[in-house]
């Protein structure tokens, strides 16, 4: 089958997805990986072609700067047994994104 140049081919590589995901559940390092997969992610955020990948994305994009906005809600907070509740709710929170939006991808499934 040969496909010319006005023939869009859309085809969902799931690599991509799988490495961010992998970069976000490396978070207890220094939050370095999950900013270096953030960067990925808004770089690649015109450039996808799937549905299921885009959403996939959006959903990462949306962890990742909710479990940012927590933190720093913790760090804002003076009493450190509110900051410490405020810290393992949202590593909790972020843990459970990173293993639903994972099984997702690997069942093809949009989040």
């Amino acid at each position: 089958m040969i496909l010319t140049t006005t023939e869009r081919v859309s085809v969902d590589d799931p690599s991509l997805a799988h490495f961010l995901y992998a970069l976000m559940s490396a978070f207890p390092i220094f939050f370095l990986p999950t900013l270096v997969g953030l960067f990925i992610n808004l770089g690649q955020r015109t450039s996808c072609a799937g549905e299921m990948i885009s959403s996939h994305l959006r959903w990462q994009r949306h962890s990742i700067i909710g479990f940012m906005l927590m933190v720093g809600i913790g760090l804002s907070l003076t009493p450190i047994w509110l900051s410490s509740l405020v810290y393992s709710i949202a590593i909790i929170w972020f843990c459970h994104r990173i293993v639903k939006g994972w099984l997702n991808l690997t069942d093809g499934a949009s989040v």
